[in-house]
């Protein structure tokens, strides 16, 4: 499990127990260091990819902190990140309204292609793709057209990029009972949309993408200032809270 946060090494890897079991990525130029990490993700064979909006780029390490790739050119403000089921990385630019997927070699350092798979989005920041459908999930964030209008859209791509479902913050207050405002999102192992409501406080069940959108809180207590979620391997789930700034991890039972 790895974190990307504010302190003095901006990456730390936890392992199963909560146990921190490296951290690195000091904030300076040099290559191994990091000046603004705005999301982390795992990959197949074990390297950890950030995305550093201080540089607009997107850098890959080994679990030692070295890094192994740095991919600058493209990107106006790469945002967020995952890894698909062939172990490429999707990734969101928040700034140029698109969404990227990167194939390349982490062990050798060799980027391999850079592919811009969907355009003409809107600020898009969180992603989650599927483990078992290649399915993608994309968190908008809209414009507010005043001080307390800002709301967040979500749209559902299949895994060839075809739009299968989406709903903004004004579709979903017309289905739930509050008004709901996404900030991260993952899958679950069968396939649900699980995201992160900053307005509630909560962790919510979406449904699968083709009954997008049913409701299901998951953990709707004990979260302040939830702003990023995953699955562990034994289907915990993990979630990151800002308002407190800890790692809370809740089983699947």
């Amino acid at each position: 499990l790895a974190v990307a946060h504010d302190g003095k090494k901006r990456i730390k890897v936890f392992g199963a127990s909560g146990t921190c079991m490296q951290q690195f990525g000091e904030r300076g130029d040099a290559g191994n260091d990091l000046k603004y990490p705005l999301d982390v993700a795992v990959t197949l064979d074990g390297h950890v990819v950030v995305t550093d909006g201080g540089d607009r780029s997107v850098k890959a390490f080994d679990f030692e902190g070295r890094g192994m790739l740095a991919v600058r050119e493209g990107f106006c403000l790469p945002w967020g990140l995952d890894t698909t089921p062939e172990n490429e990385v999707v990734v969101t630019d928040s700034e140029a309204g698109a969404l990227y997927r990167l194939t390349a070699d982490f062990g050798k350092g060799k980027l391999k292609e850079s592919q811009m798979i969907q355009s003409k989005l809107t600020c898009p920041r969180g992603v989650a793709v599927c483990q078992v459908s290649g399915a993608i999930a994309v968190i908008e964030h809209l414009k507010a057209k005043g001080p307390n209008n800002s709301s967040t859209r979500m749209k559902i791509f299949s895994a060839d990029m075809k739009l299968i479902a989406q709903m903004d913050t004004f579709g979903l207050n017309l289905i739930f009972p509050s008004k709901i405002y996404a900030v991260a999102v993952a899958f679950d192992k069968e396939g649900h949309i699980i995201v992160t409501d900053v307005y509630n406080q909560a962790v919510l069940c979406l449904g699968k993408p083709e009954e997008f959108p049913v409701f299901k809180p998951i953990i709707n207590h004990g979260l302040s200032y939830p702003v990023g979620l995953t699955y562990m391997a034994n289907n915990s789930l993990v979630v990151l809270d800002g308002g407190d700034h800890s790692v809370k991890i809740y089983s699947s039972a």
